[in-house]
């Protein structure tokens, strides 16, 4: 069986984000979160669906395996390193800047 709460706390500790960061950026109660850990429980489907969202991961690519999940760069990844770390204005506003930059 797929180790789900172990994947969330890998992706997590992978962006340097505490559960706290996590809640809030997936819009779930931090007790929520706590919970699952400590009563061992499985998020529900939407949860991860909110979950994968703040992650910037599909369902798929959090449950792909290993380096195959995303055929990335490491320009690339780096780029998505810290684009999970920015807030959710911050990512729009590099959007902005990064449209008018291809427009021109």
């Amino acid at each position: 069986m797929t180790d789900i709460l172990g994947m969330i706390r890998k992706n997590r500790e992978a962006r340097g984000w505490t559960e706290y960061q996590l809640a809030e950026r997936s819009g779930l109660p931090q007790s929520t979160i706590s919970s699952w850990y400590q009563k061992g429980m499985t998020p529900s489907f939407s949860s991860l669906e909110k979950i994968c969202d703040a992650f910037g991961l599909t369902l798929s690519q959090f449950f792909a395996d290993g380096e195959t999940r995303l055929a990335l760069t490491p320009g690339q990844r780096d780029m998505l390193e810290k684009w999970t770390r920015l807030s959710h204005a911050q990512q729009q506003a590099l959007l902005a800047v990064m449209d008018s930059m291809l427009e021109g």
